[in-house]
């Protein structure tokens, strides 16, 4: 989920305060967060960076949806490649590997921009290579962290994680805007290759047993077995698919609305340099819910995150009737804050449901699903705006999420669905879905 799994017993917060920071006594754990603030660091400066570097060339929204399009179609074409790689190969090596490759191609990025060598076909060419390094590393990523707590600890260990995933973006988002406006969008493009080589480095650090991340030789040799499994542990439990969909077309919508047409509004009004501010304000309330997640009780955590998830809405209604810098940061603020509570409650979710051995490759499905319209979103607002209008198309696509919202709701497994069982074992059966 988009962002996209949240976790006393083998997924709760524990009774103390002090228990929410319990994981980071785990070295493991400590230098795989590491890593993915770095991770989330770049790719957060790079799509304000690289919008403002695109309009600088060409000022087309068109064109900004084209390159950032690219991206998202390479990562969903390789997401499943990615699901069984991570099950069958040293998650670990696939995080490096993923990371230094990233930092050579925003390098490449950065060169072009700040070198003026760079055109729209370079940039799709280049995303299209980070989105499929990126389509690699996601599901090994997600699919690590249970691997490196003891189990009592999955909840709060998922939420820090995400808590240094968010003060990642944070600062990402917010520096990208100032360098952009600043010293030009080039070299927030140059701080991203930095920070894949920082997260390349804090990934060597992480180590599980060899049997945590590696199938047996003898099944390595059948990927569409592999994704077969997946298939049937991903549709095994409607919860899950109603979900994806769900984000399917809450995705499109936000990566159309804000990472599109979002700086062009601002362009128009309060300025870039605010604008990654505001995308910041939006990870600062997910670091403030993830406060709120680790220490949450709640047994039905999927039906009040699936819920939250129309806060989506709320800025693009801002962004449409009153786009100032003071209300939409109050409104992304918000926003990040309910995010959060779904975020948590799915990794949860699907780290005690299904086995760790085909975890990542659940993942991988997800990511797939949700991001599968990401590149007809980002690609039809610009003609979307250009006939319609940016404030009719940002209505729309508010009125949209809260639609696809209520009807996610509908299913009885989405509300009845309750955290704290206990994960089961690698080649356990899927569980029998919950009839509705």
């Amino acid at each position: 989920m988009t962002d996209t799994g949240a976790q006393d017993g083998p997924s709760g917060t524990g009774d103390s305060g002090g228990s929410s920071w319990a994981p980071l006594a785990h070295r493991s754990f400590r230098r795989l967060a590491a890593g993915r603030l770095l991770v989330y660091f770049a790719n957060s400066m790079a799509p304000v960076a690289l919008a403002f570097a695109v309009l600088d060339a060409t000022g087309s929204t068109t064109d900004l949806g084209l390159v950032v399009g690219a991206r998202s179609l390479a990562n969903v074409a390789l997401l499943l490649v990615g699901g069984v790689v991570a099950d069958r190969m040293r998650r670990t090596l696939v995080l490096q590997g993923s990371a230094l490759a990233a930092a050579a191609v925003q390098a490449a990025i950065a060169a072009s921009v700040l070198l003026d060598a760079t055109s729209i076909p370079l940039l799709v060419l280049l995303s299209v290579l980070n989105g499929a390094l990126a389509a690699l590393s996601l599901p090994a990523s997600a699919a690590l962290t249970p691997q490196t707590v003891p189990d009592d600890l999955i909840r709060p260990a998922n939420a820090v994680m995400r808590m240094g995933i968010n003060l990642g973006a944070i600062a990402g988002s917010s520096l990208a805007g100032v360098v952009a406006a600043v010293f030009g969008p080039g070299w927030g493009l140059a701080g991203n290759a930095v920070a894949f080589c920082g997260a390349a480095l804090c990934f060597s650090g992480v180590t599980t047993a060899p049997a945590d991340e590696a199938a047996p030789a003898a099944e390595r040799v059948r990927p569409l077995h592999e994704l077969r499994d997946g298939w049937r542990e991903f549709t095994a439990r409607r919860w899950v698919w109603i979900a994806v969909l769900q984000f399917m077309v809450v995705n499109a919508v936000i990566a159309g609305g804000v990472q599109v047409l979002g700086p062009v509004v601002a362009d128009d009004t309060f300025g870039r340099g605010v604008w990654g501010t505001v995308l910041a304000a939006e990870m600062a309330g997910a670091v403030a819910g993830g406060f709120l997640a680790a220490r949450s009780r709640a047994r039905h955590a999927l039906l009040l995150g699936v819920a939250l998830v129309a806060v989506e809405a709320v800025p693009l209604v801002v962004l449409a009737e009153a786009p100032g810098a003071l209300l939409l940061t109050v409104a992304m603020f918000a926003n990040g804050m309910a995010l959060e509570q779904f975020g948590v409650a799915w990794d949860v979710s699907l780290q005690e449901n299904i086995p760790a051995d085909r975890l990542a490759r659940v993942y991988a499905y997800d990511a797939l699903g949700s991001f599968v319209a990401l590149p007809l979103g980002e690609m039809a607002a610009g003609p979307l705006a250009g006939r319609l209008g940016v404030h009719t198309t940002l209505l729309g696509g508010a009125a949209l999420v809260v639609l696809v919202t209520a009807a996610a709701l509908c299913s009885r497994q989405v509300r009845s669905l309750t955290t704290g069982r206990p994960a089961p074992a690698p080649g356990t059966p899927a569980a029998e879905p919950v009839p509705q």
